[in-house]
Parts: C-alpha cells; sequence; structure tokens
C-alpha cells in the first residue's frame, strides 16, 4: 500500500439495532479498497451484525469492472456473506454495477445504490418474497 492508500480513512457506526455502517473516504484505488473491504470485514467478524451500510465518499478515477471482479473473489470467504450489503456511491456508480453481479454471483447478498435513502429501504425491506408480503399491523386499515 502506497502513502496515498494509507490516507483512506472508515468512520464505523451504528445502523439501526442489528447492522453496521461505515462511511469511507480518501483516494479510490484498487489496492485502497481492498484494503478497506478487509477492515470492514475484520469489524463484521468483531461486531456480527446482521446488515452493513456502506457510504463510499473514495474520490478519483473509478475501478474497472475486471478490478471488482478481482476485488469479489479476494473478499470471498472473510464472513461477509453473512452480511446483506448496501454501498452507497455518492458520487456516482461507475462500474459499480458490475461488482453488484459478481457479488451476488458469488453469493454476496449486495446491491449498489446512489442514494442512501434507497440503500436503507432495501436494507429494511430488501426484494425477498417475505419483506414483500410482510405488511406491518394497522398498515391499510
Amino acid at each position: 500500500m502506497n502513502a496515498m492508500d494509507a490516507m483512506v480513512t472508515i468512520q464505523f457506526s451504528p445502523y439501526g439495532r442489528d447492522g453496521l455502517r461505515a462511511l469511507v473516504t480518501g483516494p479510490r484505488t484498487l489496492a485502497s479498497t481492498v484494503d478497506y473491504w478487509n477492515r470492514i470485514a475484520g469489524r463484521v467478524a468483531q461486531l456480527q451484525p446482521r446488515l452493513l451500510l456502506l457510504v463510499d465518499e473514495l474520490d478519483g478515477p473509478e475501478l474497472a469492472a475486471h478490478e471488482w471482479q478481482d476485488l469479489v473473489q479476494a473478499m470471498a470467504g472473510c464472513g461477509l456473506e453473512r452480511v446483506r450489503i448496501a454501498h452507497v456511491k455518492v458520487n456516482g456508480l461507475g462500474h459499480l454495477e458490475y461488482c453488484e453481479i459478481y457479488a451476488n454471483a458469488a453469493g454476496f447478498d449486495a446491491r449498489a445504490f446512489v442514494d442512501e435513502r434507497e440503500a436503507e429501504r432495501w436494507l429494511r425491506y430488501g426484494e425477498s418474497a417475505d419483506a414483500a408480503a410482510h405488511v406491518p399491523s394497522g398498515w391499510g386499515h
């Protein structure tokens, strides 16, 4: 890792009652991205959240599709497969949709977003049949 990669910071905070929020800032490189995902995986192993809201505010050129695939392969087996992951890229998705495709193919429950509120909604309600079928009592009456 070079000096620029070391400038990536992660601010962790609780998200709801069973989640973790990670705000990532600094320069975007493949090495810094792998590094922050490893750091997040360590925190997930420690805290065992069910949900992860990652807010990505990194600056710099987007990773190429093959780099996202390399990242997903590097993270396989690190424990993130047990966590529902919403990855918010406030500066635009770039090639992140490839990461979503590769991650889901590798067994991760992950989605990419540009809007944090939309990501939070997906984390809470998802797209599963169970989530769609569940309507809180008192609704519609």
